[in-house]
């Protein structure tokens, strides 16, 4: 029988939860400590829930443009050194208030730490949205070019020929056992960093054979800090605005780019995700749900004993509750019932899993020194607490490398395990008492395993949706290190048949449990536990907007070949007048250059096409080669002049990036900024979802912004949308709302023409709204599918049996008028939906007109 565990209490924020409430001289502990609840998607940031997001442009620019660094070309072996050009000294940094290490000051510390010996290299791993540089940093015995090839040799024999990786002597004597280091992600949970830097330094001058021995049989990488940007300004977010803990499904961020590639071309056995503050210190591994494409038994066996070593090391540093206000540490898998899920692939730990990584943590130091600690206690507090932090932090690092030393046998042993099962299609192992020995309280809410399908398709060609679409989506999976080959021929699998040039991805390849999170429907699990942590679907092949098909069949016998990156689609078809669809972000996003450019651009009957000119076709082969878009040859005549839009937003940081990642004209405001004074003649529709509260305007604001709505028209999406079409007396609709905790792909049903025309028939919900008591002049763009809409994810009635799917159901959910549009949907959530995004840009485009 399972050990009992206390069931989560709600409470209001996300990293303040379950810290003491410590005075600045003394402590009264809490007596249950809780992990932090849900954060909202409302603002930049969670501390600044309130507010729009205000990134600047050069964060999206950079982020869209910025490379992931491959780290395996390097022919050298180890140390790698450098000398490092230190940064500015800046006196901002937040990091000084604490007496922890600013970001200008590690630059000069990783140079001195590389001339202790033979031990330290730095490499650049990329640079952050802000502009700021990554360091991962390996410590290492030194190895000769040559030693390091074979090295590079054995880890890919593991990935990519497991069953002969497990039969190799040499590899089971000579491969050094990756440990990865992931720091201060959340940049207002600073301490990891300061810890590692403690460790680098020890390590580069022990002198002691346990050390030697440790650096001859162990490779350690320290991502030293994942978040300058939020370092410097004490920030969760990066500049962007993005918590990149939740980006690693979608990487639209630079620095989670760098982190991906760090675990596919280091691919880490163990590794550690240092974070703050819950006390007692939280260490994975979690509650359910558990992901269901996880070769979980192996994971559930390493990371949970692990956890135990680093409870006894943090536990064994003697704080008490009484001396120093720091409680015992805590695991969620033994201690908690449910709340801290592992399920979504969003966070780092639960990403590395899938790159081989079968003991990875999250891990909560105790000590709150953020937000509002961070503004009203003193100095001297702060920075007790900062010391104490990077002490547990130290001591869950120095545990694991503990671990990593006393099982680097059978810790390789399971990665290649997890690879093999892969490749050769074997069955999951459901986890219990017997298949996980040693592990307490496994029982049957902890079993969640998945059916694989045979392949996913994914079409090409004419015909298709948007072959825009299949390439971008291609793309993303090679860049996971997904497998994917090219048919050669025209062929039929699972009764369907495909013409040459459609992307295959055999299941039976080493990663396929990443394949499959990512393609995958999910799963509707609602029923399994009361609150989710964070989103629960998320099926890239439900909301990239290509279509995929999965195949259960027993064989695959599909002529093609291996592919490095996907077929360009771009080209400009001879002839007059030119047609782009409207379908995709790229589309969107090439329109929009040809309106800054001046091109006289015509919007078809339907909305789903923009008509070019002959004129223009220049520039639509220039931007046919940069967005991998289809100029199609056209005779249709007519349509809507369009014009550059202008769109003044008040969104969340995932909406601002995706704006400007389809090229739209965006300047950013909220209630401070109206009310400071804004120039409505700068803009051409209003964008807003977050940090714009119409009774917090002064007058004056209001009657500016009253004024702007009549004249030219709102795009509103959830809360803060309705809000304002109600106060400005828009669409003739009551908006409902349901269950805020909820989340999940949906169904929809889209109308014909408008706005959703040829959209995906699927979308995504964060706190679903639909419309009801429609007025005469509104119309229905999209509505939620009849039954039950959910597809994947967690959406549950309230306790009086309002706000659920049920209440949904056939319900408005995107809704359009003379002057508005209003999504109760989340058609550009932290720029994931790709396939989305067409829908909020046809909004724009028909209330600007």
């Amino acid at each position: 029988m399972r050990l009992p565990r206390p069931v989560l209490l709600a409470t209001a924020t996300a990293t303040a939860t379950a810290t003491l409430l410590l005075t600045p001289y003394g402590a009264v502990a809490d007596p249950t400590p809780q992990p932090p609840t849900r954060e909202r998607e409302t603002g930049a940031t969670s501390e600044g829930a309130d507010r729009a997001a205000r990134a600047p442009e050069s964060t999206t620019d950079r982020a869209l443009t910025s490379p992931a660094l491959d780290l395996t070309t390097d022919a050298r072996g180890y140390p790698r050194e450098q000398t490092l050009t230190p940064d500015p000294q800046n006196p901002a940094d937040k990091s000084i208030k604490l007496g922890l290490t600013p970001y200008h000051a590690i630059a000069p510390k990783l140079n001195a730490l590389q001339q202790l010996g033979d031990r330290v290299s730095v490499e650049i791993a990329g640079r952050s949205a802000g502009g700021h540089r990554l360091y991962l940093v390996t410590v290492t015995a030194p190895e000769s070019s040559k030693q390091a090839r074979a090295q590079e040799r054995m880890r890919e024999l593991i990935e990519n020929a497991p069953q002969a990786a497990a039969k190799d002597p040499t590899l089971k004597a000579a491969y050094k056992t990756p440990v990865f280091f992931n720091n201060n992600i959340h940049g207002n949970e600073w301490e990891g960093t300061d810890a590692a830097l403690k460790l680098i330094e020890r390590l580069a001058k022990a002198k002691d054979k346990d050390t030697t021995d440790l650096l001859a049989r162990n490779r350690l990488y320290f991502n030293i800090t994942a978040n300058p940007d939020g370092r410097i300004a004490g920030t969760r977010a990066n500049a962007g605005g993005f918590d990149m803990n939740r980006d690693f499904i979608t990487a639209s961020q630079p620095e989670v780019r760098a982190m991906r590639q760090i675990e596919i071309d280091k691919q880490p056995a163990v590794m550690l995700d240092l974070h703050g503050y819950v006390n007692g210190t939280l260490i994975e591994p979690t509650t359910p749900p558990h992901g269901e494409n996880y070769e979980y038994d192996l994971f559930l066996k390493n990371t949970y004993a692990n956890a135990l070593g680093m409870e006894s090391a943090v536990n064994g540093l003697g704080y008490t509750p009484e001396k120093d206000g720091v409680e015992p540490a805590q695991i969620p898998f033994r201690d908690q019932e449910e709340g801290w899920d592992d399920w979504p692939p969003i966070f780092t730990p639960q990403y590395a899993a899938f790159h081989g990584t079968v003991a990875a943590h999250t891990i909560e130091i105790p000590l709150a020194v953020n937000n509002e600690e961070y503004d009203e206690l003193p100095v001297t507090e702060l920075r007790r607490r900062a010391a104490i932090n990077v002490d547990v932090a130290g001591a869950a690092m120095d545990a694991t490398l503990n671990f990593a030393q006393k099982h680097r046998t059978s810790l390789i042993a399971d990665q290649i395990e997890v690879f093999r099962r892969g490749a050769t299609g074997a069955a999951q192992t459901p986890v219990s008492p017997e298949t996980v020995p040693g592990v307490p309280g496994i029982g049957p809410e902890d079993v969640y395993t998945t059916d694989f399908p045979r392949a996913y398709v994914i079409p090409s060609g004419r015909g298709q949706r948007s072959s825009t679409a299949a390439a971008r989506l291609v793309d993303h999976l090679l860049a996971n290190d997904v497998q994917v080959r090219r048919a050669t021929k025209d062929f039929r699998l699972g009764g369907k048949s495909y013409t040459r040039g459609s992307y295959v991805i055999d299941m039976r390849q080493p990663k396929r449990g990443l394949a499959n999170v990512m393609l995958a429907d999910g799963r509707d699990i609602s029923d399994k536990v009361s609150t989710m942590y964070d989103i629960s679907g998320w099926s890239l092949g439900r909301l990239w907007g290509a279509s995929v098909d999965s195949v259960r069949t027993a064989g695959l016998s599909v002529p093609s070949r291996t592919v490095h990156e996907a077929a360009g689609v771009g080209h400009v078809a001879p002839g007059a007048n030119l047609r782009l669809r409207l379908d995709d972000a790229r589309e969107i996003a090439a329109l929009n250059s040809l309106l800054a450019d001046g091109v006289s651009v015509r919007q078809s009957a339907d909305g789903g096409s923009a008509i070019v000119p002959a004129s223009a076709r220049t520039k639509a082969a220039a931007l046919a080669r940069k967005y991998d878009v289809a100029f199609d040859a056209t005779k249709t005549t007519g349509g809507t002049p369009l014009h550059r839009v202008r769109v003044a937003a008040a969104v969340t940081p995932g909406e601002l990036f995706a704006l400007r990642e389809m090229n739209f004209d965006v300047t950013p405001v909220s209630t401070a900024i109206l009310n400071a004074g804004f120039d409505w003649s700068k803009a051409d529709v209003l964008f807003a979802s977050a940090g714009l509260d119409h009774e917090e305007l002064g007058a004056a604001a209001r009657t500016a912004l009253d004024r702007f709505l009549a004249r030219e028209g709102l795009v509103g999406r959830g809360a803060t949308g309705a809000a304002l079409n109600a106060a400005a007396d828009l669409l003739a609709v009551k908006p409902v709302e349901g269950n805020g905790d909820a989340n999940g792909v949906v169904r929809v049903v889209n109308s014909r023409g408008g706005i959703t025309q040829g959209a995906p028939d699927h979308s995504f919900v964060y706190a679903p709204m639909w419309f009801t008591d429609l007025g005469s002049s509104v119309r229905v763009e999209q509505s939620y599918a009849t039954g039950n809409p959910l597809v994947s994810g967690h959406w549950r009635a309230l306790d009086d049996g309002t706000g659920g799917p049920d209440r949904a159901a056939g319900q408005a959910s995107v809704v359009s008028g003379p002057h508005a549009v209003l999504f109760g949907t989340e058609p550009l959530f932290r720029a994931h939906p790709k396939g989305e995004f067409p829908q909020v840009a046809r909004a724009l485009l028909t209330v600007a007109r």
